[in-house]
């Protein structure tokens, strides 16, 4: 007889094959438009996918989104950059001052440049003289503070009479897709259940927009594209998984940790400019970031430290800051709300997948959430501004278990060591 070990070999079933990332994101989007229409209909809250709130999400994320990106050229060479809100309020106090003497422009370049100071300081502390990153990084957040105040009681106090505050700056123009804008108003003001409030959603992110915000959304697919579809983005991304091994086949690791750094606080200082030049936003204020580049780090470890999904992390942060302001308490209620929604469609794939106990969790937490939502007609006022940092704390708990950090992040490393 033949040997059962001899039989004809048998065929490997070909891989599942998976879907794009543009695609994934194209699904989340729609499931999140799908959940806010239901609870807006179930609540009666319009406020959830209304024009206002889409625009003011959109101009609060943008800080956030320019900070992960910052974030994300850092550490995927390396390098952890905790220093992202001290290089932001570098860029405010840069936009401020840049834009008052030569225009939101000039404001912009400002704002990078001191960005980037922050940066380099960053790299020569970690790259070059092997400082912990989580120290520097803390001393570049309290640095940023005392020279941004130190430069603006120099500064800005024989203009403004105020050492914490700016005279007024010039803010970006905004334009809109007028045609599609108009139709879509009119499609939102239809009340129709979910056209309505997709079109109320469109609407805010096409109307009135600035070219920062333009400039910052497109920086998502450039970045991308440098970092996964260029050799020198291949070569920056080796620096961050295996310095040693990189260096071996003729890589720069020094060059490229600091280009990487320079990026990353040009990034942040970006983030800072949205806070003083986007219209209905503030002038320069001291300590105006107010967290924005934690929540931002934040955002970017969410995303898993790829692009897109930093974007859809900056997205939500964004839209739970904008939803308390436009719609206080009871609008926050019926993002509860939703959140119950969304839980119960987690249970669902859970089920399918007969993972009873992440099931068991998405229905304890639902419990929870519903429970809040049912017990309280509005939020404490005292706990309205603080949306988006909750959502942050809880945003990171769900996901902490599917994160895949580079391998050498924090890593110190030395030329011509290792082996």
């Amino acid at each position: 007889m033949d040997n059962p070990s001899s039989s004809p070999l048998t065929v490997t079933p070909p891989p599942k094959r998976r879907l794009p990332g543009w695609a994934k994101g194209v699904i989340w989007a729609v499931v999140a438009i799908a959940v806010l229409s239901t609870a807006s209909y179930l609540t009666g809250v319009n406020t959830l996918t209304s024009t206002n709130t889409a625009q003011t999400a959109l101009r609060l994320a943008l800080p956030i989104l320019l900070a992960a990106l910052g974030g994300l050229w850092a550490e995927r060479s390396g390098v952890i950059n905790i220093g992202l809100e001290g290089m932001m309020i570098l860029g405010t106090w840069g936009a401020a001052w840049g834009a008052y003497y030569g225009g939101v422009w000039a404001g912009l370049a400002a704002a990078i440049v001191c960005g980037a100071l922050g940066g380099l300081l960053h790299a020569i502390a970690t790259v070059t003289f092997n400082v912990n990153h989580i120290v520097s990084g803390v001393a570049i957040n309290l640095l940023g503070l005392g020279v941004a105040k130190f430069l603006a009681s120099l500064v800005f106090q024989p203009l403004s009479g105020n050492p914490k505050q700016s005279p007024p700056v010039p803010k970006f123009d905004t334009y809109s897709a007028t045609f599609l804008s108009d139709w879509l108003g009119d499609l939102e003001r239809q009340q129709r259940v979910g056209l309505s409030d997709a079109a109320g959603i469109i609407r805010g992110l096409i109307t009135e927009v600035s070219p920062l915000a333009m400039i910052a959304l497109l920086l998502v697919p450039v970045s991308y594209l440098v970092l996964w579809r260029t050799r020198f983005g291949l070569r920056l991304r080796s620096c961050g998984e295996n310095p040693v091994a990189a260096e071996s086949l003729g890589v720069h690791v020094y060059l490229h940790k600091y280009v990487a750094m320079l990026v990353s606080g040009g990034f942040a200082g970006m983030g800072g400019a949205a806070l003083v030049l986007l219209p209905g936003g503030a002038d320069y204020l001291e300590n105006q970031t107010n967290g924005r580049g934690y929540i931002g780090l934040a955002a970017m470890i969410f995303g898993n430290w790829r692009p897109g999904g930093l974007l859809g992390g900056a997205a939500l942060f964004g839209y739970a800051d904008g939803l308390q302001l436009s719609g206080g308490g009871t609008a926050v209620l019926a993002l509860l709300y939703g959140a119950v929604l969304l839980l119960g469609v987690i249970v669902v794939v859970q089920l399918i997948r007969r993972q009873w106990f992440a099931a068991a969790l998405a229905v304890v937490g639902a419990g929870i959430l519903y429970y809040l939502y049912w017990a309280n007609d509005d939020l404490p006022s005292d706990l309205i501004p603080y949306t988006a940092h909750f959502v942050t704390i809880i945003v990171l708990a769900v996901a902490s278990q599917r994160l895949r950090p580079p391998r050498a992040i924090g890593a110190r490393y030395r030329r011509g060591e290792g082996g």
